[in-house]
């Protein structure tokens, strides 16, 4: 699918799972639960039902570990019956603590990419989650230096893109954003007529998932990784 790019003066790009890997570390996380939980119910039970409290929790917590560990307490409770031990919700507490402390792990060409890219746009960090866990990221990253500003958004709708880009005095037609996710990275911005090209990580959570049909109608770019994004922007300009 091909789209223009010719006006595009400032370009976004998603941190989580498109700068640095973020969804593998809640994948181990859900397996270690399911094996805590699994004297209660099958792990695939055990994993839907973590998924659905997720789900439910989400207008009240948000995205990010904090928010992803209350959700296991609550699942525990409702899994065991309010019977699992205090040793069972310790090791909770501690996946949570093991995940914020993880070291940031960079995606192949990353600085590479932002290198390229930073010489003719202006670029900006947009990623949605936790305040201060996207914050201490990206400090970790030691990537803040390329990004002109950083946007830490609490959901990834059309809506919260306009109201950003009218903050920041940017033409929709101006604006390129990229990110691993459709549903958040991609999507929302064809909506409201700025541009955008999406870059597969090889892990995506249910809830960040789209149908086909769902992206057959829209126009946007998909590259392999980060290093093809300067290539579509200079091959669409020639």
């Amino acid at each position: 699918m091909n789209k223009k790019h010719q006006n595009i003066k400032v370009i976004g790009f998603d941190a989580d799972d498109t700068l640095w890997v973020n969804e593998i570390y809640y994948r181990d996380a859900e397996k270690e639960f399911a094996n805590l939980l699994s004297a209660y119910e099958t792990h695939n039970q055990i994993e839907q039902e973590l998924y659905r409290i997720e789900m439910k929790n989400l207008p009240l917590y948000g995205y990010g570990i904090k928010g992803f560990v209350i959700s296991m307490i609550e699942a525990a409770l409702l899994i065991s019956n309010n019977q699992a031990s205090n040793k069972t919700f310790s090791r909770i507490v501690e996946i949570g603590k093991e995940m914020l402390n993880k070291p940031v792990e960079l995606i192949d060409g990353v600085r590479e990419a932002l290198d390229a890219v930073a010489r003719d746009y202006r670029l900006i960090l947009v990623t949605k989650g936790d305040l201060l866990d996207q914050e201490t990221k990206l400090e970790k990253s030691n990537l803040s230096k390329y990004f002109h500003h950083i946007e830490i958004l609490s959901e990834k709708k059309p809506a919260n893109y306009k109201k950003l880009l009218q903050h920041l005095d940017i033409a929709p037609d101006e604006f390129l954003m990229v990110g691993n996710s459709l549903k958040s990275d991609v999507l929302p911005l064809i909506k409201i007529g700025a541009h955008a090209i999406h870059v597969p990580f090889h892990t995506t959570w249910l809830h960040e998932q789209v149908t086909e049909d769902e992206c057959n109608q829209y126009n946007y770019h998909t590259v392999s990784s980060l290093s093809e994004v300067l290539g579509v922007l200079e091959n669409e300009n020639n």
